[in-house]
């Protein structure tokens, strides 16, 4: 028989797809969300005003008529989320990668409500004998043969940009990471608006634009979900990399980092913050695993 449902609590239920992503849906008992209404409208009724009534004295039931039912929701839920948020990623045991995005379901007055957050986990990164195919690749290109011809004709050697390029693409086809398509959307998202963004700065309209290059807004999504897949992947594995050889970076080389970056003091100060600092830290990692893997050919 199954236990009566404890009316006083938010209970969560997760359910996990086999790329990572994960939807944790909510059921949010009417009390508590009550409860977080009454103080939306309390903090409202302190700075309202209302004809009739001097400022922060008017009836409760008046401010409420004053506040539409979307800014209600989205108040409540920013004073309950929080919480229930952390207590479903403890009691689940979740490590998600990136914020939930948050979509109401149900929120019928006097009801229970449902609402649904979509995370995901980063995936597993089997980085198998990379260090060995690299190698061999090398090889292959450094050592002559009679089908390349005679050795005067054995091509110069390549440069730092050609051998990085191709340590990049021998991770990306010798490691396989089935990518969450919550990331992967993620970052697409990212780009098609820094992408608008600069398209209204120089006054374009955006189908005239794609039309100009023969592109279509599905065709270009599909260019941006493949770029973000291998942006992504390779993020990974270079960090499993880093933490397989333990590679470190010194805080001197992030002073080192900002100090180049910001010829403004402001930005100085923007980039030394604890959370800039981690970025940056994480950046630096990679461009130094890569280097290394590069000079390794």
């Amino acid at each position: 028989m199954d236990k009566p449902t404890d009316k006083s609590k938010i209970t969560s239920t997760v359910a996990k797809s086999e790329d990572k992503s994960i939807q944790i849906t909510f059921t949010i008992p009417f009390s508590i969300v009550k409860r977080a209404q009454d103080e939306v409208i309390g903090d409202y009724s302190k700075e309202a005003e209302i004809p009739g009534f001097r400022k922060g004295k008017a009836p409760i039931d008046k401010v409420r008529e004053k506040i539409s039912q979307n800014i209600l929701i989205e108040k409540s839920m920013s004073k309950i989320l929080p919480k229930a948020l952390a207590d479903a990623i403890n009691e689940h045991k979740i490590k998600p990668a990136t914020y939930p995005k948050f979509e109401l379901i149900k929120a019928d007055e006097g009801d229970d409500w449902q609402l649904r957050a979509t995370t995901c986990e980063l995936p597993e990164v089997n980085l198998g004998d990379y260090k060995k195919i690299i190698s061999e690749a090398s090889k292959t290109k450094s050592i002559w043969t009679p089908e390349k011809g005679l050795p005067k004709d054995k091509p110069k050697e390549p440069t730092k940009e050609e051998k990085e390029q191709e340590v990049i693409k021998i991770l990306l086809d010798s490691i396989q990471i089935n990518i969450p398509k919550v990331l992967i959307n993620e970052e697409v998202d990212s780009r098609l608006s820094a992408l608008l963004a600069r398209i209204e700065k120089l006054g374009l309209n955006f189908e005239g634009y794609l039309g100009s290059l023969g592109k279509t807004p599905e065709g270009l999504r599909g260019e941006y979900e493949l770029q973000a897949k291998n942006s992504i992947a390779l993020e990974l594995i270079l960090n499993a990399i880093a933490e397989e050889d333990k590679t470190k970076i010194e805080e001197t080389q992030i002073d080192e980092a900002i100090k180049a970056a910001s010829a403004d003091p402001k930005l100085g100060e923007k980039l030394n913050t604890p959370e800039q600092r981690r970025l940056i830290r994480s950046i630096l990692l990679r461009r130094k695993t890569l280097d290394g893997l590069t000079a390794s050919i």
